[in-house]
C-alpha cells in the first residue's frame, strides 16, 4: 500500500533558521516528537548531511515500535527557503520492544506496518514567520486477510496522523525555543 500525505504549517514570528536547527536536532526529536518517536540520535554528519537513528513508537489498538536509519540531506535554496530530503534506508520492526529480550526482526520477516519511507520538508520565510511544508511517502504491506478489523485502522490512519502531530509538534517546539 501507498501512503502519500502533504501538510503544512505556519510558524509566526519564527525564521528559516530557527526551524531549520530544531530540524537538524535530531539528538533532541525525541523529546520534540514525543511519543512517536522514543529515541532519536545523530550516527553521522558532514555539513548538511546527516546519518540519523529514529524508534519510532506508534499505539492504535496494537503497538508498533521500528528502528530506523536515515539518510537526510538539507539543501539552501536561497536566504529565505530551504529544503530536504529524508530517506530511510533502514527500518526494523523490533519485537517485545523494551524488553529484556527486545529483539529487531529482520526487515522483509516482519509484519511489515513500514517497508519504506521518503520525507521531503520545505520551508520558506515570509509573512512575518516561516511556512514549513512536509510530505511524506511510505509504503507498507497489504493487510493479511482476516487482520482488516485489527490492523487496518493502524496502518490506514496512522501516516496521516504521524504528519499532523510532526508539523504540530515542529510549530510547537520552534515556538518554545524562539520564546527562550
Amino acid at each position: 500500500m501507498i501512503h502519500h500525505w502533504e501538510g503544512v504549517v505556519f510558524i509566526p514570528r519564527a525564521t528559516l533558521g530557527d526551524v531549520l536547527a530544531l530540524l537538524e536536532d535530531y539528538n533532541q526529536h525525541s523529546t520534540y516528537y514525543a511519543l512517536d518517536v522514543e529515541r532519536s540520535k545523530i550516527e553521522s554528519r558532514q555539513g548538511d548531511h546527516f546519518t540519523v537513528f529514529l524508534r519510532f513508537r506508534r499505539h492504535k489498538v496494537i503497538t508498533v515500535v521500528l528502528n530506523t536509519e536515515h539518510e537526510v540531506q538539507y539543501f539552501r535554496d536561497s536566504s529565505q527557503r530551504a529544503h530536504s530530503r529524508s530517506s530511510a534506508v533502514r527500518i526494523s520492526e523490533v519485537e517485545d520492544a523494551g524488553k529484556s529480550d527486545e529483539r529487531e526482526k529482520a526487515p522483509g520477516n516482519d509484519n511489515g506496518f513500514m517497508w519504506r519511507m521518503e520525507t521531503w520538508w520545505r520551508m520558506e520565510e515570509r509573512d512575518g514567520g516561516v511556512y514549513v511544508q512536509s510530505e511524506v511517502v511510505s509504503l507498507t504491506r497489504d493487510i493479511p486477510t482476516g487482520l482488516g478489523w485489527m490492523v487496518g485502522p493502524f496502518v490506514n490512519s496512522i501516516p496521516q496522523e504521524s504528519l499532523a502531530f510532526t508539523l504540530g509538534a515542529t510549530r510547537k517546539a520552534v515556538v518554545a525555543r524562539t520564546r527562550k
